[in-house]
């Protein structure tokens, strides 16, 4: 495999430009929200004109895109380094609240309310599904003698969202119990929901763990 060739000092400055775009429209989501991103704003606060920036973004919708791919990316990488041969679901539940804790506006850009008018390419959705996938590994297969109830037999027939992993139904019930309800916890938590109710959000999600992976 032929080594990828070093970047010349024209294109060491687009990165650091893009890098920096970047960060300022990840300041500009955590004060106003990803629906309130302008890149003239952040033209305007680099000292550059609108059409400068769009030398290196084309528009909003890639901007975001940007910012999503390295979301899932980097929860993607979070989950691969949890999922380390011997671990089980408990680590990629931890894994997951800290990647979601670390940066909470990233989490809300992938998990919070989509953004109006943008439209996620197919890589990112390719993103999404090897984070799905992970997930699915780590409860397959399911314990023996794991019960089901309606939500498993539905799910024997509705796994389209589980793409082309074999997983029994059961494991898929168990996988999405995991990831509603861990991700609804999170959410309220991030959001602030949880603030003067006297109690403390981590214990509150480590019962949620144990009651999905039904200790």
């Amino acid at each position: 495999m032929a080594e990828k060739s070093p970047q010349g000092p024209r294109e060491r400055y687009r990165a650091q430009v893009r890098a920096e775009i970047k960060e300022h429209a990840r300041e500009q989501i955590a004060t106003a929200g990803a629906s309130a991103l302008s890149l003239n704003a952040i033209a305007k606060q680099m000292g550059m004109s609108g059409p400068a920036l769009y030398r290196y973004f084309a528009g909003r919708d890639e901007l975001i895109t940007e910012l999503v791919r390295d979301a899932y990316r980097s929860l993607a990488d979070a989950f691969r380094a949890a999922a380390a041969p011997g671990a089980d679901a408990a680590g990629l539940a931890h894994a997951l609240r800290d990647w979601a804790l670390a940066d909470p506006q990233r989490y809300f850009l992938v998990y919070g309310t989509p953004v109006p008018g943008y439209h996620a390419p197919d890589d990112i959705t390719r993103i999404a599904a090897e984070i799905m996938t992970t997930l699915l590994d780590a409860f397959t297969p399911p314990p023996p003698g794991d019960s089901g109830g309606p939500l498993q037999e539905h799910l024997a027939g509705h796994r389209d969202w589980a793409g082309d992993h074999p997983a029994p139904p059961a494991a898929l019930r168990r996988a999405l119990a995991f990831w509603t309800r861990l991700h609804g916890a999170l959410s309220l938590e991030l959001a602030g929901h949880f603030s003067g109710m006297g109690f403390d959000p981590a214990v509150l999600f480590a019962a949620e763990l144990d009651s999905v992976l039904e200790r």
